[in-house]
């Protein structure tokens, strides 16, 4: 059973493709970071999962979506599932992971200091956090399904005061990435255009969701019929670790806790 938005882009729908990359980008770059046992907060339907399996020693896949916790359980059968509302983490303990990855999923909860707090609360000392979000400096129009998105220095600020260690780097694209990129944006120009009133910033968010879906689909599809080639061809290695995450697409976020830190 699949998840149900374009909010979670799919492998196996064509025109999701660059989306898809984009946030399997975010798996290989912690590659270099994973180790032990490794939390992932928000595993979805597991995207990147395959990659952390000869690197780790136990992982647990934190969701609330029931069928997706039930579909991995039975896929990985050597790897816990939890599902859970979150936050709190009730049912983890403290110090309990070297690693906590948590790609896209800042920006939809509401208490995200309570949230980044478990996350260091679970963490073991000296443990590594990454999490990312969406650059909201490059957001074409407000996302119904997110709380908040936040620019490089107001995620660093909240970070820092609950972190060790705050390293701000961003994920970013290379001239066919870019190119995508300005398509989508001329594309959406075209649609918010028509909302004269701006319904989009004035209206509560779950009346914008359906819309906002159903639009964003039709984007989609229309970007893969102008060019087609582009959109198949898109690969996560077209995704680029940046230092100047005012910049990037998305947020890339290591946190560290420090030993001897409760």
């Amino acid at each position: 059973m699949g998840v149900y938005t374009t909010e979670i882009a799919s492998d196996k729908i064509a025109s999701d493709n660059p989306i898809h990359q984009r946030l399997l980008k975010a798996y290989y770059l912690a590659e270099d970071h994973v180790k032990g046992d490794i939390l992932e907060i928000g595993c979805g339907e597991g995207r990147g999962i395959d990659l952390f399996h000869d690197k780790i020693k136990s992982y647990t896949g934190l969701d609330k979506i029931r069928s997706v916790i039930d579909m991995l359980q039975a896929k990985y059968s050597d790897y816990s599932f939890i599902q859970e509302n979150i936050p709190p983490f009730s049912s983890l303990n403290d110090n309990s992971f070297d690693v906590i990855v948590s790609f896209q999923v800042i920006e939809h909860i509401k208490a995200d200091q309570y949230f980044l707090e478990e996350i260091k609360r679970v963490l073991k000392p000296g443990g590594v956090a990454l999490i990312t979000t969406p650059n909201i400096k490059m957001t074409l129009t407000r996302n119904p399904w997110h709380i908040r998105e936040y620019t490089a220095g107001q995620l660093t600020k909240l970070t820092s005061s609950i972190f060790d260690h705050v390293e701000m780097k961003g994920i970013t694209g290379n001239d066919k990435v870019m190119r995508y990129y300005e398509m989508n944006k001329r594309s959406v120009r075209k649609i918010t255009r028509l909302d004269i009133l701006n319904l989009q910033y004035r209206l509560p968010a779950p009346l914008l969701r359906i819309p906002y879906d159903l639009l964003n689909r039709m984007n989609r599809n229309k970007l893969k019929s102008g060019d087609n080639t582009l959109v198949n061809t898109i690969h996560h290695s077209d995704y680029l670790l940046t230092d100047h995450a005012d910049e990037a697409l998305d947020l890339f976020c290591i946190l560290g806790k420090k030993s001897g830190t409760a």
